[in-house]
């Protein structure tokens, strides 16, 4: 560290960090956050990307308070941090889009939009389940309609895990082969 030889030059350079226009970060971004955030939304298509663009410059900025000498080039430092920060993003973002000859449609899938359809599946599900025997009923309301885990469904049923896991897996083969469910296949 050196020491000052001129100590009116070392008197005004206090005056001057005492004056800063921005005492602190969070008066800066305070005073500087709509302004900053035009330019953010300049360099982004959306506006949520664009908050967390400046977020993300702003955190930057952050960073390096400490060794920014002049404050009133902050506003400067801010827009190149963002557009180093939106030139980072869009090197880095990943293209999945592939050409081919034909466009992928996917395959409808019924009763998926019709609330009849949906109803009607949901029906024939429960007579299904009202076919199982009373224990397997139990277990497989229990573990997917009440969304309790294995252990958990032992536990009120009194019985050990494996039993649950033997009677619900017997009780799901009986659901794929119930011949009402067949359209749902």
């Amino acid at each position: 560290m050196t020491t000052p030889v001129c100590t009116s030059a070392s008197k005004a350079a206090s005056l001057a960090k005492q004056t800063l226009p921005y005492p602190s970060f969070s008066s800066y971004v305070k005073a500087r956050q709509p302004v900053l955030l035009r330019t953010a939304r300049s360099l982004t298509a959306n506006p949520c990307d664009a908050e967390d663009l400046l977020q993300t410059a702003l955190a930057k900025t952050y960073v390096a308070w400490e060794r920014i000498e002049d404050h009133r080039a902050l506003d400067g430092y801010v827009r190149r941090a963002l557009v180093n920060t939106r030139t980072s993003q869009w090197r880095k973002r990943r293209v999945d889009e592939f050409s081919c000859d034909e466009l992928p449609e996917p395959e409808p899938v019924r009763g998926r939009d019709d609330p009849a359809e949906q109803q009607a599946l949901h029906d024939a599900m429960w007579r299904a389940i009202m076919r199982l025997p009373a224990r397997q009923r139990a277990m497989v309301v229990l573990r997917y309609y009440e969304d309790l885990s294995e252990v958990q469904t032992a536990e009120v049923l009194g019985v050990s895990v494996g039993t649950v896991k033997s009677a619900v897996s017997r009780a799901l083969g009986k659901l794929r082969e119930d011949p009402e469910l067949e359209p749902v296949r």
